[in-house]
């Protein structure tokens, strides 16, 4: 150890071994060569897919999905899918809040008719619920307004009251509201009750303790499962052409498809639209999940002296000055200890 001390020698032999510095530490980096190998691996058969699919399979036919990609036609479908995933959300929400409301309601009945609709919509397939859907002109083949058993003040045919359109959002919305109900149910219950009860004590309301103490804390637990809903919302439009709704991206590139007898680039130019689309709202549910996110997850900083350590001194044992107390009827006088740290006596 002496020999590559960067201090003399004659220094050293005046110093005790346990003040000697000791050497430098060398880190030797730790390598993983199995996970080189597996990153090798995969670039390489990622490598291998890409040049088959460009050079090798004709039947993606590219130039054909450059021609469709910014086609009229799918740019409109891209509007409805849009329209659909935005009412469709919206009525969903609001729906979804209020029988989450419900659920929670110490009323039986209130509570009850909640858990059967969510019975319902979360128990049966979406798709087997929108074909239900495009048949409601056939089931019900009036709207009538008026008093039961009575004499309709206003009769309306469902078919030209409802379009595919509308029932393609009703369906999709009343089938979203039962999930929406059970994640915004679940946000209310991650808020510490006492936050509740402090709301109370404080005199809050109703309306004023949902809407500035424990919504604002249970977003951050409703936020994240929304998002991957409106995601998921998006993707499940597709399946409108049970209502029959047809006018979306998905039916639209299949009926383009069915003219040009090439589905393939027709399935990759309806995916790389939802793959963009996707991808916005992935940005958009980032930002928006680290905006309610404040303040969690961090640690409080570190509580630092107010004054320096060297600033208070240490007054000398013979100059203290230490408050004493008198023995009842003149006793003895009683010094409390103060030799040890934190009043102890020696």
């Amino acid at each position: 150890m002496s020999e590559s001390s960067p201090r003399g020698v004659g220094e050293q032999s005046s110093r005790p071994e346990a003040y000697q510095e000791p050497e430098a530490i060398q880190a030797i980096k730790l390598r993983h060569p199995g996970r080189a190998i597996l990153a090798v691996v995969l670039l390489a058969a990622a490598a291998l897919f890409i040049y088959d699919a460009a050079f090798n399979r004709p039947v993606y036919n590219w130039p054909s999905v450059g021609k469709y990609l910014f086609d009229v036609r799918i740019i409109d479908a891209i509007g409805y899918t849009l329209q659909l995933t935005v009412y469709s959300m919206i009525i969903a929400v609001v729906l979804g809040i209020a029988l989450a409301i419900m659920r929670l309601s110490p009323n039986p009945v209130v509570r009850s008719v909640a858990w059967v609709y969510l019975w319902i919509f979360r128990g049966t397939p979406v798709y087997v619920q929108l074909t239900f859907w495009g048949l409601i002109g056939v089931v019900y083949k009036t709207i009538d307004i008026g008093i039961p058993f009575t004499e309709p003040w206003l009769s309306l045919t469902t078919k030209d009251l409802l379009s595919f359109f509308t029932l393609a959002v009703i369906g999709l919305a009343l089938n979203e509201a039962a999930y929406m109900a059970e994640i915004v149910r679940a946000g209310l219950l991650s808020v510490d009750k006492g936050q509740d009860e402090a709301a109370v004590a404080l005199g809050l309301g109703w309306w004023h303790t949902m809407s500035r103490v424990v919504l604002p804390q249970a977003m951050r637990v409703i936020i994240p499962p929304t998002g991957n809903e409106v995601i998921s919302m998006l993707k499940t439009t597709s399946l409108v052409t049970a209502v029959p709704f047809t006018l979306e991206l998905y039916t639209r590139s299949r009926d383009i498809a069915s003219r040009t007898y090439e589905p393939v680039p027709m399935l990759i130019v309806a995916s790389i639209w939802y793959l963009v689309i996707t991808s916005i709202l992935m940005v958009g549910q980032y930002y928006l999940e680290r905006h309610f996110a404040k303040g969690v997850a961090q640690r409080p900083d570190v509580m630092q002296p107010s004054v320096e350590t060297g600033v208070i001194g240490v007054m000398p044992g013979g100059t203290e000055h230490h408050q004493t107390f008198n023995e009842v009827e003149g006793g003895d006088t009683i010094v409390p200890p103060h030799g040890r740290p934190g009043g102890g006596g020696a």
